[in-house]
């Protein structure tokens, strides 16, 4: 993989959270690939690991957990440069009874929990004159997202909190971005958009006519952690496809 990328990391440290599996893993694996020692965490540790990859016991939505990860890491390899926040997700609920422990729940994974991570990362960057956070974002944050409008709304936080601490800790050398990311193929794609016919469709919808795929998540992040993006920060790099074709055209194509 490293090799596809031609993305040299040797010598870094990196968090990428939610790695135990899905687009997570494949990050890590990714960045495990180009030279990162990578460290991913979780409640349950994985059956294996990815060569260059460790596991750490931490739930990220607790402030103190998010602290002792980050600090443990540094004290094993002395330093951090890179922070992948992947973490995320939601399970569908109707707005109108979703209770208040599930929103408070959704937006303390996908809003709370970066931000937490991101403070804890922030000295130890500081103190290797710099680093690379990445937030790891969706279509959600930036269009309508009925069923799942907690998960939503704190993707658009996340945006903006992007671009906020890329304000703050610009002047330290640490860069922040965000991927947005379209309709991705994950190890719940079946439950999410049907069977492989209901998937193909859907991935016709799209421009470039399939779904998204963790190498392109890999690919991005890489990019955005490399010195090929040493003054990209603040950035919001949508990997979608091409982006969700207007429902509108589809509808004057059936009149």
């Amino acid at each position: 993989m490293s090799g596809k990328f031609a993305v040299d990391l040797t010598g870094c440290v990196a968090i990428v959270t939610g790695g135990t599996r899905g687009l997570g893993r494949v990050i890590a694996t990714a960045m495990a690939s180009a030279g990162c020692k990578v460290a991913i965490c979780g409640r349950n540790e994985p059956e294996s690991l990815p060569e260059g990859v460790s596991f750490h016991a931490a739930d990220i939505r607790d402030p103190d957990q998010a602290k002792g990860f980050v600090d443990a890491v540094v004290s094993e390899h002395g330093r951090l440069d890179f922070l992948i926040n992947n973490a995320g997700g939601s399970p569908q609920a109707k707005a109108a009874t979703a209770s208040p422990r599930f929103f408070d729940s959704i937006v303390k994974l996908n809003l709370s929990a970066p931000m937490y991570m991101a403070q804890a990362a922030y000295a130890h960057m500081q103190a290797v004159g710099g680093g690379s956070i990445v937030n790891i974002a969706s279509v959600s944050g930036i269009r309508p997202s009925p069923d799942t409008a907690a998960y939503g709304a704190a993707k658009a936080g996340l945006l903006n909190l992007t671009q906020s601490l890329a304000q703050e800790w610009g002047p330290d050398n640490i860069r922040v971005n965000a991927v947005i990311l379209g309709l991705m193929a994950t190890e719940t794609t079946e439950a999410t958009y049907g069977d492989d016919a209901a998937q193909a469709k859907i991935g016709q919808s799209i421009p470039l006519q399939r779904l998204g795929r963790g190498e392109d998540v890999a690919g991005a992040v890489l990019w955005l952690c490399s010195d090929m993006a040493a003054w990209v920060s603040g950035s919001r790099v949508n990997v979608d496809g091409g982006g969700e074709r207007p429902y509108f055209l589809e509808v004057l194509k059936g009149a």
